[in-house]
């Protein structure tokens, strides 16, 4: 693949890489293709538990490409539809990490938000800069951080185009830890690992619950839970894990 490249750095994870320098792995409709290709790809692998997405040292995505944008009217935004992209991406199965090293500006940001888990090195730079050329977030960035951090930060940062540091990232639970830039790809795949260890069913419907649930009643997302344990309390996976854990010894999960 041109741009993008797919990486096998430990058992059931897979690891796909924005590889894109001369333009700060800027997000044109042609590289959002390769990489949803390489997404769904792994989505699709049975071998696969968890994924990783990575950039490069200094910049993770620095946003859409202007250049594809400058001229663009309206019918042609319209035609690109890239919001079908960014669905593509949302509605992945399996469970993945954005890690996070340099910047991740606009659509980069908006990328990671898409995560289920935000490894960021110390250095990393989060932010939604689309006002300071006449634009806005148009890859989910006005409601996923509103989800996440509240009206007031999310206006804050949108009106403004401040940056937020990693460290203000991390306080405000935009990401799920901070560790030295060396070491962002190394531990990401640790984390990808873990998961990737824990029984698939219950991985999927955890996740389920968690995303469906934001947007019900706290009633119905109770149902939810609800049902989705009971569900869980079928399969094989539930039976191994608890006869593993009388037996001491580790759970070899199947995901049946």
């Amino acid at each position: 693949m041109g741009d993008i490249r797919i990486e096998r750095p430990a058992p059931q994870v897979g690891l796909v890489r924005i590889d894109r320098p001369e333009k700060r792995n800027a997000l044109s409709v042609a590289l959002r293709r390769e990489m949803i290709a390489a997404l769904q790809a792994l989505d699709a692998d049975t071998e696969v538990r968890a994924i990783v997405l990575a950039g490069a040292p200094k910049v993770f995505a620095a946003g859409a490409d202007l250049a594809e944008i400058g001229s663009a009217t309206a019918v042609d935004m319209v035609l690109r539809d890239t919001l079908s992209l960014w669905n593509a991406i949302g509605r992945l199965q399996t469970p993945w990490v954005a890690a996070v090293r340099g910047l991740a500006f606009g659509g980069g940001f908006e990328l990671a938000l898409h995560a289920d888990l935000i490894v960021a090195g110390e250095n990393a730079r989060f932010g939604l800069p689309e006002i300071k050329v006449g634009l806005m977030p148009g890859g989910g960035g006005t409601q996923r951080l509103l989800r996440l951090v509240g009206r007031q930060r999310t206006l804050k940062l949108l009106l403004t185009g401040d940056a937020l540091t990693a460290a203000d990232a991390l306080a405000l639970g935009i990401v799920s830890e901070v560790v030295p830039d060396d070491q962002v790809d190394a531990a990401a795949i640790a984390l990808a690992s873990r998961i990737s260890a824990m029984p698939p069913l219950a991985v999927r419907q955890i996740r389920e619950v968690v995303n469906a649930g934001a947007d019900c009643s706290l009633d119905a997302a109770l149902r939810l839970e609800h049902k989705s344990l009971q569900l869980l309390c079928a399969t094989e996976d539930k039976a191994e894990g608890i006869r593993a854990f009388f037996e001491k010894r580790p759970p070899v999960f199947s995901g049946r």
